[in-house]
């Protein structure tokens, strides 16, 4: 790409704000040129107004950048926002209003009827539900959101099976890392040594998304997944890197019950954006773990660059039909790299070069 597009990153100084800084201070699409945070942040330099929480230096440019007020003025028209969802609900609307392209990590608008909730290896398609947004119309601008940080691991794993065998019922459990809290997130004191079996509106999340991703388009909307998903999702003292026991009932498209061979030959040939050369996107969307203790979070949760999906354990279930392990690294993967991956995929669809050329012409 001759031209990098200017990309600006809402709720710069958190820690998906961080890891957007982290995965794109290289990248070959996006230049970061402007940084915005809450009143208290705006005015200091990064390095003043952010305390780095990631394995890899604060590169240098970032950290003379001075944070912006959180406002549309002044902002690049392609915005990655990494807010809080009450935040999110009023300030994202305003970026689409005045013309940007905002590509969010946010739960505020991930089931509206006419934002696309995406996943690129999952449902590419929905991106249409951009041109139902009335800022499109009056201004250029849209919102795109990828899942919830357990949703993308789970649908990531799911996909393949249900495109060729069907799936009817769905009963997943979570084991979810502190980093998907935040900073400073949960207490040392509530979760060393414990597990706490309740996440807010976690499993919510989590069920509705599912059920969106896996939908079909619909003229105007998305006609949900017609399967029924039940999630019990917790809180484990694990870094990063989500964990989930999986157990699903199948459908019949195959003609004939689904064997050990048939899901692991679904999962190995998943590979939906072979050829599109997204720089962000795994080479094996989703990989096997032969081991019989894996996939772990310290050993399997970088693999694709953290964007890869880890599947291990298959085996029958006595309930239902097959039932399984699934990994994802929470904020590459489930936060920063999944919305990374949904504007590389606008990009290459030309979905972008509106409102750039927009702010140019300004």
């Amino acid at each position: 790409m001759q031209n990098k597009y200017p990309i600006g990153i809402l709720g710069a100084t958190g820690m998906v704000g961080q890891r957007f800084i982290q995965l794109l201070e290289n990248h070959p699409w996006f230049q970061i040129t402007w940084l915005a945070a809450s009143d208290r942040s705006s005015g200091k330099t990064y390095g003043e107004a952010a305390k780095w929480r990631l394995d890899t230096p604060l590169p240098e440019r970032i950290a003379q950048m001075t944070v912006s007020p959180a406002e549309p003025a002044g902002a690049p028209k392609i915005i990655f926002a990494a807010l809080d969802a009450a935040i999110a609900r009023e300030m994202e609307p305003r970026f689409a209003a005045a013309g940007c392209a905002v590509v969010s990590n946010s739960s505020a608008y991930r089931m509206a009827p006419n934002v696309p909730l995406v996943i690129p290896e999952i449902n590419a398609d929905h991106l249409h539900l951009i041109e139902e947004q009335p800022s499109r119309a009056q201004s250029g601008g849209y919102m795109v959101t990828n899942p919830n940080c357990s949703t993308i691991g789970l649908v990531m794993a799911l996909k393949p099976i249900e495109d060729r065998f069907g799936i009817e019922q769905i009963f997943v459990t979570t084991m979810q890392a502190v980093s998907g809290a935040g900073y400073p997130g949960v207490p040392s004191m509530d979760i060393l040594g414990n597990v706490v079996p309740y996440i807010g509106s976690e499993e919510e999340k989590m069920e509705a998304e599912t059920l969106k991703l896996l939908g079909k388009l619909d003229g105007h909307s998305v006609t949900p997944l017609p399967a029924r998903i039940s999630a019990h999702c917790n809180r484990v003292a694990v870094e990063d890197g989500h964990t989930e026991s999986v157990s699903i009932k199948l459908g019949n498209k195959l003609g004939r019950p689904a064997t050990h061979e048939d899901i692991l030959a679904a999962w190995a040939e998943f590979r939906p954006l072979a050829g599109q050369a997204l720089p962000t996107a795994p080479a094996q969307p989703v990989e096997w773990a032969p081991q019989q203790d894996r996939p772990q979070p310290r050993l399997d949760r970088n693999r694709g660059n953290g964007m890869a999906v880890t599947v291990g354990r298959l085996r029958p279930c006595g309930l239902l039909d097959w039932k399984f392990t699934v990994l994802s690294h929470n904020t590459i993967r489930g936060a920063a790299g999944a919305a990374i991956l949904n504007a590389e995929l606008l990009a290459s669809l030309g979905k972008l070069d509106p409102v750039a050329e927009a702010a140019t012409h300004a």
